[in-house]
């Protein structure tokens, strides 16, 4: 599933000096996050990523393995993407200073004959590589990657998509992704209709990932059922109910599943949301089914043009933040998810994206 391991060598993992305090979130600093899709990650190239405040660059080593580093040499402080990759080793673009894949300065150009120190190296974070994006973490992960059967362990056929950047915190993003009450308006015609706007009862619980200590105890919600136009691209794909059910794995990742009545063509969608900064993140989707008629570009431009739709709503919210306590907001029945998603959040302790 994955690819990737851990900074080995390098030096002690930290938040850099410039790290905003609002993203100094120990929840989510020993978390995975995406940063990259994989495809796009070829020999050769160096992928410039933010995450939590943090510039950091992507790259493949000879091996196929990913990197992660900080986008900083150690030398000067000049940004590492604007070097280049020459052989197995990244070279900045400032005075010439060749790193290998450990992170280690083998070549200092202005002293060619001199062995560089090992205080020469470059701040590396840990990555790995799994459904179809690349992950990194900025400390020590204290959880693996979020687990997603219906993307690894099914034969399905998994398309993942390029980020899209929202002016919002991560966790209005996720509470938007569980949210069914609002297909008939902000997605009518697509994934609901204002006559059909009513959200059946349905169940909620907690959910266990499988991955025990280094799992995370989440939200699960089972029984839900809603109305569409139009559940699927697949031809002869009429309106009809549709039933979800949702996982909340992580602070900032969430699973749907969907089975539409005719025809019965399961599909699962992951929310995998990277917080750039404190109030800007991009959220990432990974789709898996077997619909086997549908080119990967409309499955794509679909997912593409619903959260378009949702983008303004998303960015017109006050505050940015997720309010945990009661009576900052006024919940409706339907909002049994979300609410159960907020005391998930406040019961793991995070800081970041909430009130």
């Amino acid at each position: 599933m994955a690819r990737g391991g851990p900074p080995g060598g390098g030096p002690i993992v930290v938040p850099s000096l410039t790290t905003p305090a609002p993203m100094l979130d120990p929840l989510l600093f020993h978390d995975w996050h995406p940063v990259a899709e994989s495809r796009l990650l070829a020999p050769g190239t160096i992928h410039p990523f933010r995450l939590l405040g943090e510039e950091g660059i992507a790259w493949r080593s000879a091996d196929g393995a990913v990197q992660a580093w900080d986008d900083r040499c150690p030398h000067r402080g000049s940004r590492l993407s604007l070097g280049r990759i020459v052989g197995d080793r990244v070279v900045c673009a400032y005075h010439g200073w060749q790193f290998d894949a450990g992170g280690q300065c083998r070549l200092q150009p202005a002293q060619p004959r001199e062995v560089p120190p090992r205080t020469a190296c470059a701040r590396r974070f840990h990555a790995a590589e799994a459904y179809g994006l690349v992950w990194v973490s900025l400390g020590e992960p204290a959880r693996d990657l979020p687990p997603v059967p219906e993307h690894t362990d099914r034969g399905w056929r998994v398309v993942a998509g390029p980020p899209q950047r929202v002016a919002t915190c991560g966790p209005r993003i996720v509470e938007n992704f569980l949210d069914m009450a609002h297909f008939a308006f902000v997605h009518a015609g697509i994934l609901g209709h204002p006559d059909h706007a009513e959200v059946p009862d349905y169940q909620v619980g907690p959910f266990d990932d499988g991955q025990g200590a280094r799992g995370m105890r989440g939200v699960v919600a089972t029984g839900c059922f809603a109305y569409q136009p139009e559940p699927s691209l697949t031809v002869g794909a009429d309106a009809s109910m549709v039933e979800y059910t949702y996982r909340v794995l992580r602070p900032l990742t969430a699973v749907l599943t969907k089975l539409a009545q005719e025809p019965a063509f399961p599909q699962a969608i992951s929310l995998h949301v990277q917080p750039l900064d404190a109030e800007t993140c991009h959220a990432w989707m990974v789709m898996s089914g077997i619909d086997a008629q549908t080119a990967d570009d409309e499955l794509l431009a679909r997912q593409g043009r619903i959260f378009e739709q949702d983008l303004q709503i998303l960015e017109s919210q006050r505050p940015k933040q997720v309010p945990l306590e009661a009576g900052v907001e006024v919940p409706q029945r339907a909002d049994r998810l979300s609410s159960a998603y907020r005391r998930m959040l406040k019961a793991a302790g995070l800081r970041y994206g909430v009130l």
